[in-house]
């Protein structure tokens, strides 16, 4: 069978949610026995994401090969086994760069470069690339990130048109657009998406399905209307409401409008019956939980909803396992009393703490007291990447007496230097691109915490960081308490670390949340939501 493509694209506004659109229908094709392939394409000039801000991008994620990508692919993850690498995302930036590359090498020699041909001849071989990342793909699914209209989005348009074409019998155009619900009229106004349609059609790309996103339910009458001026088919105008109680019902609402059918009808692929009570059953824990345990977010980025995606989503999927919804409070970290008792009224009533990654001094302290006040009240804490640096130096300064211990990063001539930089990170200029970044294999410790959520010797788990813990200061460290639960396989890094005589404090360097998902739930957030419910429990008896 010839590989399959479906392009979806978005209109009228960004923000709709084509990324779990995209990683919905992924899943949808996946339960009908396809092997599917994820592709989103950015059009902004920035090579990757990387050196974004959060504000801006929220969260960077990272795959196995060390590629730091759109958080889409922290979707497409979640919801489906697609294998994810550098080949799943592709910018503009990494598109100019190589065939501006390919020009200084003289491999166009006698031609003018130009968009058309050479910088869609790329975006094209990249659709293909995709496709062969594994043997035997049956269908690839290519976000397209921006909306219609956008001048940074043509040249992705132009290619998708050109590739359309070229594969006119294997290619499917699907358009995520908005359907807004004016209140004081009453009545939904579908003019946007008309708009949006014909911006795409006088490009060249008419849409198969339209996707409406919406805040109600939409008429027959609307969606006639949207068929008949968007020139589809009347089963192909599917509605995709707001959610009423989590971002995974996506997937079952769609299957009941038949969008996978649909697909499988247009594309010519099988179209067996599928079986959704996996999802299903986590919607009705979703409805129905036991009881509710409550996070406390210390960050920098915590007003941003994007900022730490992978993060929330990770926790709720540990608050599924356990049968109980998730509640979350969120501090940032700079604003945060450094008085201990003023501290403990301030973040208060939560059953556990977490502090996630992040770069820059920004809150550092507001961190540091927190890990404190959960080490002295034996509150559930995890800190990931940064926040095992903060567990570190807070260990330090307060359980082994050095007063003056710090980062590296925030202070470079601290005389106690607990946590440090990395040694191959000393002397590079360039920031993008240039951390130690991707999968690595980690030794656990028998007996530990680690050890007992992961149930193995050795995992691996995904970086993002230019700093580490300085072992000069490991022997006396693990003298006061401190464990190092955790190693880098060949060498001696701290990878894990657990405070010795609480019930659970754990710190790592990599990014767990990146290989979570609601349905296979990461060991270590599973375990963290467990001790936060044996904390809610003791301190309110049910």
């Amino acid at each position: 069978m010839q590989t399959k493509y479906i392009f979806i694209t978005g209109g009228v506004c960004s923000s709709l949610g084509k990324g779990l659109t995209s990683a919905a229908i992924g899943l949808l094709l996946e339960k009908k026995g396809l092997r599917v392939s994820m592709l989103k394409l950015d059009p902004y000039l920035n090579v990757d994401p990387g050196t974004m801000s959060p504000f801006q991008h929220g969260e960077v994620y990272v795959t196995d090969d060390g590629a730091e990508t759109d958080l889409d692919l922290g979707h497409y993850y979640r919801y489906t086994n697609s294998f994810l690498s550098k080949a799943s995302n592709a910018t503009s930036g990494q598109i100019y760069n190589t065939v501006i590359k390919r020009e200084r090498h003289g491999d166009y020699l006698g031609k003018t470069v130009q968009v058309i041909p050479h910088i869609t001849n790329e975006i094209k071989q990249r659709i293909v690339n995709c496709g062969k990342q594994q043997e035997n793909i049956d269908v690839v699914l290519v976000e397209i990130g921006g909306t219609a209209g956008d001048i940074e989005s043509l040249p992705f348009l132009e290619a998708i048109r050109q590739f359309t074409y070229d594969h006119r019998n294997n290619c499917l155009n699907i358009h995520l657009t908005y359907v807004p619900y004016l209140k004081a009229a009453g009545e939904v106004k579908t003019k946007p998406s008309q708009h949006s349609v014909q911006v795409l059609r006088g490009i060249g790309i008419f849409p198969d399905i339209i996707v409406c996103r919406c805040e109600v339910n939409l008429s027959d009458e609307v969606k006639d209307k949207i068929s008949l001026f968007c020139n589809v088919n009347r089963r192909a105008v599917i509605e995709e409401k707001d959610v009423e109680h989590s971002i995974y019902e996506v997937p079952l609402d769609l299957h009941k409008q038949g969008i996978d059918a649909l697909i499988c009808e247009l594309l010519h692929l099988p179209n067996p019956s599928i079986n959704l009570s996996e999802w299903e059953k986590i919607l009705e824990t979703i409805k129905n939980p036991k009881g509710t345990v409550t996070v406390g977010i210390v960050g920098k980025y915590v007003q941003h909803q994007d900022a730490y995606k992978s993060v929330f989503e990770s926790l709720t999927h540990g608050a599924l396992a356990a049968g109980y919804k998730l509640q979350i409070k969120r501090f940032e970290a700079d604003k945060l009393p450094l008085d201990d008792n003023q501290l403990a009224k301030t973040i208060e009533g939560c059953d556990g703490y977490l502090v996630p990654g992040g770069f820059g001094e920004r809150g550092w302290l507001g961190k540091i007291h927190t890990a404190k006040l959960c080490r002295e009240k034996k509150i559930p804490y995890f800190g990931i990447c940064l926040g095992m640096q903060v567990m570190a130096v807070e260990f330090a300064r307060h359980v082994v007496g050095l007063n003056e211990a710090n980062s590296t990063e925030f202070d470079p001539d601290t005389i106690h230097p607990v946590i440090s930089l990395l040694s191959e990170q000393r002397g590079l200029q360039d920031l993008g691109g240039t951390m130690r970044l991707g999968a690595y294999i980690c030794d656990l410790k028998l007996h530990t915490k680690a050890y007992q959520a992961y149930k193995s010797s050795q995992i691996s788990e995904r970086h993002r960081h230019r700093y580490e813990f300085n072992n000069t200061y490991k022997e006396q460290m693990e003298k006061a308490g401190f464990v190092v639960a955790g190693t880098l396989k060949g060498e001696n890094l701290c990878e894990i670390a657990e405070v010795k005589d609480h019930p659970w404090m754990i710190g790592v360097q990599f990014h767990p949340e990146f290989k979570s998902k609601p349905t296979d739930p990461h060991p270590l957030f599973r375990d963290f939501i467990q001790a936060m419910i044996i904390y809610h429990k003791s301190q309110h008896g049910k």
